[in-house]
């Protein structure tokens, strides 16, 4: 009895838990505040912005649970889904108008631009060579846009722009070989967007090997150099290498843009498919 008297006693003087708030996504709209103890849920939720400013925050309605509604198509739909299907059509419309690019822009250098859905490819040939760099804006917006970076803003301060900045292979083939040098690349996160280092590389080349030219499935087996360890007189050599074929900063940059670009747009066709997906047609 005792025991049990002490742990009811601790249960009862030890503050409850809370859970870790559910990451926001930004809103143009101030942060509400919490509501005091048995007041009504809020009636809203908030988006990010993307690209020129932050994903747009539109007002969504309540949860509620309203009961099918029967149509000709034979699926279910729901006053929810009404409401959904409008606000993404709100959705949509205020991300074309922060929209930079109507179009992909392009890469300098005579780069031939190949895109498969979320996948692109750059192509450039000189001189006997074939250069490929390939990419995918998937999961490609680095963590430091993330609410971290909301609270140390200040209310008065511009929110930033999400930029892309995904992995990026680059693949070097010569006529006369069967091999292909494969340059495994990515962006530090504490070098993109500084400005005023001009000897500072804003990409990194992370792992190097060779790998059967014309096969789509590279071979584990063959040896990789990871540049953790690297001397840095070879590494610069590797750099150096990749810049006389045109991979340096100026086309890093570009490559930011490009990838930037391509995830806008296939954010609001996602929000386009989402959008039929979920109205009775």
């Amino acid at each position: 009895m005792l025991l049990a008297r002490a742990l009811r006693a601790a249960a009862a003087l030890r503050p409850p838990l809370r859970r870790p708030p559910r990451r926001l996504l930004s809103s143009s709209f101030p942060r509400a505040l919490l509501p005091p103890p048995g007041a009504a849920p809020p009636l809203a939720r908030s988006l990010w912005q993307l690209g020129g400013g932050w994903r747009t925050a539109l007002l969504r309605p309540r949860r509620g649970s309203a009961g099918g509604v029967s149509c000709g198509c034979g699926g279910l739909h729901t006053e929810g889904d009404k409401a959904f299907a409008q606000f993404l059509t709100d959705e949509i419309k205020e991300e074309r108008k922060i929209q930079k690019h109507k179009s992909l822009p392009k890469v300098s250098g005579g780069w031939e631009l190949e895109v498969h859905g979320t996948e692109a490819k750059l192509v450039r040939k000189v001189a006997g060579e074939k250069i490929t760099v390939t990419f995918n804006i998937n999961n490609s917006i680095p963590p430091s846009a993330d609410e971290e970076t909301q609270e140390e803003q200040k209310p008065d301060e511009q929110e930033p722009d999400l930029t892309s900045t995904p992995n990026f292979v680059v693949e070097v083939i010569k006529d006369d070989t069967k091999q292909t040098l494969v340059l495994d690349c990515h962006y530090p996160e504490d070098e993109v967007g500084h400005e005023g280092e001009e000897e500072s590389d804003i990409f990194t080349i992370r792992e190097v090997s060779f790998q059967p030219t014309g096969e789509s499935d590279w071979k584990d087996t063959n040896y990789t150099l990871n540049t953790d360890s690297l001397d840095w007189a070879l590494y610069d050599h590797l750099m150096d290498f990749l810049a006389d074929r045109g991979v340096d900063n100026t086309f890093a940059d570009e490559l930011i843009e490009l990838s930037t670009a391509l995830e806008h747009q296939e954010y609001i066709k996602f929000l386009e498919d989402l959008k039929t997906f979920v109205k009775c047609q």
